[in-house]
């Protein structure tokens, strides 16, 4: 579905015909899709040319698409690393004909983001990220995915712990605070994945993520096409019943 709408090829009917149902109950959710992605892009090049961080963990990456979070990042540091993780076969697939001729600095494993052991002491991250230099792990547009049951904060929070001072966590999540909105909407998307989902958070909820952080560029969370835009050539939402509401912590 995100493919759908962010302009991409890789999708289905079964996906369009789900976005089209989206976009009926929630008429931005296309330029809310680009926002986002906006914001990757923003966030990793802010790290990768002005912190200097070489090293990534990109949870929940999702399908391919240009630019990727590595071909940002090496702009600034060829050699720079990044592991990819989804727990889509699918994805890995892409993943794998996309990163064939650059296995020396990236890689892709088929993983539960929520497996934080198992992501850190896979062979792919133990070849390519030294745990005693600074890592950005990203969360772009993922935590939703996770239900409440899971714990997503305690997610975040197991993440930081592994991660040495000076790294940081990219965090956006899909939030609004009319809660019909987010219970209609979540209810939608859990029909349609089988029960796979987690659900819209309010704006407090996903503040919760960055409690013991140090935010970057901000006072608080934000709606994310605020975070260092870059002028008014970015894409905008004409309507914000939803929003990706998040931000970029460093680790003390």
């Amino acid at each position: 579905m995100y493919d759908w709408l962010i302009g991409g090829r890789d999708n289905y009917p079964v996906d369009r015909e789900a976005c089209k149902e989206l976009l009926r109950i929630a008429p931005s959710t296309r330029e809310l899709a680009l926002v986002n992605r906006a914001f990757l892009v923003r966030a990793v090049r802010y790290l990768a040319e002005e912190c200097g961080i070489t090293q990534y963990i990109d949870h929940g990456s999702g399908l391919p698409t240009s630019p990727n979070v590595h071909q940002v990042v090496q702009q600034f540091h060829a050699d720079a690393r990044v592991v990819y993780v989804d727990n889509d076969p699918i994805v890995l697939g892409h993943g794998k004909m996309m990163l064939a001729e650059d296995t020396a600095t990236t890689a892709v494993i088929l993983q539960d983001m929520r497996n934080t052991e198992a992501i850190f002491e896979s062979d792919e991250v133990r070849r390519l990220i030294d745990r005693n230099a600074p890592i950005a792990c990203l969360f772009v547009s993922v935590l939703h995915c996770v239900p409440e049951k899971d714990d997503p904060w305690k997610l975040v929070r197991d993440v930081a712990r592994l991660l040495p001072s000076g790294s940081y966590l990219v965090i956006s999540q899909l939030a609004s605070d009319d809660e019909q909105l987010r219970s209609d909407i979540t209810q939608f998307m859990r029909e349609i994945t089988g029960g796979n989902w987690g659900e819209v958070r309010s704006l407090d909820e996903v503040g919760r993520f960055f409690e013991g952080l140090e935010l970057v560029e901000a006072q608080a969370p934000c709606e994310v096409s605020l975070w260092r835009p870059d002028g008014e050539i970015g894409p905008r939402q004409k309507t914000k019943e939803w929003v990706e509401f998040g931000g970029v912590a460093r680790l003390p």
